[in-house]
């Protein structure tokens, strides 16, 4: 097993991600929270975007990172880390892992599944199938991803309201014999918990942790007066 997934195993990746028109959403300060996520017990981050991948980097030399990168491709669906240049450039940008759209939905670039984890591997990066159903992950785990995640259940036209953590999915991923990673809807340390015991390797969390937009207007939604 590869010696940077091994890191991961038993351990709490954070997806340090703000949203895109936040006054969070730069790279120092997304890496202050990665930073922060690490000081207290993060075994990696998942970060968007070059400069803020190279930011957290700079921060975090030794820590392994999920890079990803969200760009809409007209008339195409993936938009998470969907093709081969993508792939590159998140590998400059000094990830040390990759997380990409594993579904079986056309690719701007034409790049299969297969294709994607091979040039990850050529760019000496760990590769990570982000997948919506059981279909997506067997095809991944059989193209040789070395991590197999839920990340994309709920999130795809067939899976539309799939109840998340989609534990069902990750129990899957894990009878299967991949690196099975838990993505997607983890709000509590119980579903943390939860994902453990039904076959993570590990567990990503991030609205519940690093939002502040989200869990601030949570709170300010609730109370009778608030700032128009």
């Amino acid at each position: 097993m590869n010696p940077i997934v091994e890191r991961l195993r038993g351990g709490l990746i954070v997806s340090v991600q703000a949203e895109a028109d936040s006054l969070l959403n730069t790279p120092e300060t997304i890496a202050l929270f990665a930073r922060c996520a690490v000081a207290n017990g993060a075994v990696g981050v998942r970060v968007e975007g070059e400069a803020r991948i190279a930011a957290v980097r700079a921060a975090l030399p030794d820590v392994p990172i999920v890079g990803i990168l969200k760009r809409v491709h007209e008339g195409f669906e993936p938009y998470i880390t969907s093709t081969a240049a993508e792939v590159a450039l998140v590998a400059r940008a000094g990830a040390s892992i990759v997380a990409f759209d594993a579904t079986v939905r056309g690719r701007s670039d034409g790049s299969t599944v297969a294709g994607l984890v091979a040039h990850a591997r050529a760019q000496g990066l760990v590769a990570m199938a982000d997948c919506s159903d059981e279909s997506d992950a067997a095809a991944a785990a059989a193209a040789g991803a070395d991590l197999v995640g839920t990340t994309l259940a709920g999130y795809t036209a067939p899976t539309r309201g799939r109840p998340l953590p989609a534990l069902d999915l990750l129990r899957s991923i894990a009878r299967g014999g991949a690196f099975a990673v838990c993505e997607g809807g983890v709000a509590t340390p119980g579903d943390l918990r939860a994902a453990f015991g039904d076959g993570a390797d590990a567990v990503v969390v991030g609205t519940a942790i690093t939002n502040l937009d989200v869990l601030v207007r949570r709170f300010a939604e609730a109370a009778p007066r608030r700032l128009p």
